[in-house]
C-alpha cells in the first residue's frame, strides 16, 4: 500500500483547550464574612463572646453556679456551737454546801485552828477500762464518747504500758479512757453521783467505808456506767464498768471519811 494511502490519526485535542471547554466550572466556595457575600452568617449562630469579657479566670459561669473545688470529697469545717454562758455569780450546789455546812462542823469535830487545815477536795479521776479492745478498736472511741457525755469533758485515751502475749496485748495499744475533773465539774459530777447515779445501783447496800488508801482517797467501782442519767440506754453497744477515785486533801482516812460523808456519800455503817 502506498503512503498516501495510509489512515491517518485524529489529532490529540489541545489539554488546556480540554479543560476549559469539557470539565464544567468549579462552583466559587461561600465565603466567610458575612451574608453579602453568600456565606453563613455568624450573628445567626452566635459570636463567641470576647475573651476578656468572660473574667477572671475561675470565676462562676452565667448559669452553671459556683466552679467545683477540685479536691472531691474535701472535708467540710465543723461548724462551733456556741455554748451558753453561765449566769453570773453561778456556783455548784455542793460547793455552796461545803462552804457553809461541811467546813464547820470539820472544824468542830477535828478542831483545826486554820482554815487551810480543813480539808477539800483535790480532784476526781474517772477510768474506763475496755478489755475488748484488744480485738475492736471501736470499742475504745465508743467508751470515751460515752464517758465525755458523763464527765462533760473531753477523755484521754489509755495505752498498754507493755506488751502480753497471752492476752495479745501490743505496746501503745488503745486499751480504755480517763479524764480527771476539778473546780465546778468536780462539784457537778459529786451532786450527781450521789442524787442520781447512786440510787440507781441495782442491789445498793452503801459505799464500802474501808476503800481508802490510807493518804485520804477513796476509790469506788460502778459495775455499769448506764446508771448516770446523761447515757441513753437504748444508743448503748456494750456496757462496761468504771472506776470513781476520790482524791482529797486529807491527811488520814478518819478526815477523809468524815469529809465524804458531809457530802452525802451513803457508807455502810
Amino acid at each position: 500500500m502506498a503512503e498516501d494511502e495510509k489512515p491517518q490519526r485524529p489529532p490529540k485535542p489541545d489539554k488546556a483547550a480540554a479543560a476549559e471547554g469539557d470539565k464544567p466550572a468549579k462552583a466559587p466556595r461561600p465565603d466567610k464574612g458575612g451574608p453579602d457575600k453568600g456565606g453563613p452568617d455568624k450573628a445567626a449562630k452566635g459570636e463567641r463572646q470576647d475573651k476578656s469579657a468572660k473574667g477572671p479566670k475561675g470565676a462562676p459561669k452565667d448559669g452553671k453556679g459556683a466552679p467545683r473545688d477540685k479536691g472531691k470529697g474535701a472535708p467540710k469545717p465543723a461548724e462551733k456551737v456556741a455554748r451558753a454562758p453561765r449566769p453570773k455569780g453561778y456556783k455548784p450546789r455542793m460547793k455552796t454546801h461545803y462552804e457553809a455546812v461541811v467546813r464547820e462542823e470539820m472544824t468542830k469535830q477535828f478542831g483545826y485552828k486554820n482554815a487551810m487545815q480543813i480539808p477539800r477536795l483535790e480532784k476526781i479521776v474517772l477510768n474506763m477500762g475496755v478489755g475488748e479492745a484488744v480485738n475492736d478498736r471501736k470499742k475504745v472511741d465508743s467508751a470515751a464518747k460515752d464517758l465525755a457525755m458523763i464527765a462533760g469533758q473531753k477523755p484521754v485515751i489509755t495505752r498498754a504500758r507493755k506488751s502480753i502475749a497471752v492476752y495479745k496485748l501490743r505496746d501503745g495499744m488503745a486499751i480504755g479512757a480517763k479524764v480527771t475533773l476539778r473546780g465546778d465539774r468536780m462539784y457537778e459530777f459529786v451532786d450527781r453521783l450521789v442524787t442520781i447515779a447512786l440510787p440507781r445501783v441495782k442491789d445498793f447496800r452503801g459505799l464500802n467505808p474501808k476503800s481508802f488508801d490510807g493518804r485520804g482517797n477513796f476509790a469506788l467501782v460502778l459495775k455499769e456506767y448506764i446508771v448516770f442519767p446523761e447515757i441513753d440506754y437504748d444508743l448503748v453497744d456494750e456496757v462496761w464498768g468504771m472506776d470513781v477515785i476520790v482524791c482529797t486533801t486529807a491527811g488520814n482516812d478518819d478526815e477523809a471519811r468524815a469529809l465524804l460523808r458531809g457530802f452525802n456519800f451513803p457508807f455502810r455503817t
